[in-house]
């Protein structure tokens, strides 16, 4: 299916907002890959499993039973594993943090690979991620690489924490944020990297909107 658009980056940069519009403006399906690396790190978490059993690993990723729902007239999109609404624990930073490390096991990724790519179907996709045009959908037409400054990055997941009425320490979740992109960026596999057709956008001093815009003007469909 040639109408696929990706859009990877780091933490904190918009990448899920972003997808979401574009996939609303498009009327094309999303794939939101985060989610589904922490609804596997959740599910390893329920079974107390060793991150370092790659055996069990694969395993479990290979019979996740994840589900996702749209709620009608909504912009939310509940996740569902094992039967179970997640959608709440899912975008925790506990489980941001076990779905980073897990991420860099390279037979994690494998046996998430093709679950991925089932997601490609008429009459588009648009793909959130870290390797979604570089691994995930190298062949994709469209390929967009979003990046923001650590610092404003974490501003802004200090002002969603504030937002969901909980507490945070900006030297905490900037060194948290800075930690994560050392993971991302230097694991061994698939290491977050922007493809050499992706179109970079710092969105460090842009609104979502603006993001949007420029993204919009790639697509000529």
């Amino acid at each position: 299916m040639n109408n696929v658009l990706t859009i990877d980056g780091t933490s904190g940069v918009g990448k899920g907002t972003v997808a979401r519009m574009m996939a609303q403006k498009l009327g094309w399906h999303l794939l939101d890959s985060g989610a589904i690396y922490r609804a596997f790190a959740l599910a390893v978490d329920a079974r107390g499993v060793d991150i370092a059993d790659e055996y069990i690993l694969v395993e479990i990723a290979q019979t996740l039973d994840l589900t996702f729902k749209s709620k009608i007239n909504s912009e939310l999109v509940n996740v569902f594993l094992d039967g179970r609404n997640i959608s709440k624990i899912l975008r925790t930073e506990y489980t941001g943090e076990m779905a980073s490390k897990i991420a860099s096991i390279g037979v994690v990724r494998s046996a998430l690979l093709k679950r991925q790519q089932n997601f490609a179907q008429a009459p588009g996709l648009v793909a959130d991620g870290r390797d979604m045009g570089t691994v995930v959908f190298p062949k994709a037409p469209f390929k967009v690489f979003l990046t923001a400054n650590s610092e404003e990055r974490a501003q802004r997941r200090l002002k969603q924490l504030q937002a969901q009425g909980t507490k945070g320490i900006i030297s905490q979740i900037l060194a948290d944020v800075m930690a994560r992109d050392e993971r991302d960026f230097s694991r061994k596999n698939s290491p977050l990297k922007p493809d050499k057709d992706a179109f970079i956008i710092d969105t460090t001093k842009l609104s979502i909107d603006e993001v949007v815009a420029q993204v919009s003007d790639l697509i000529k469909i």
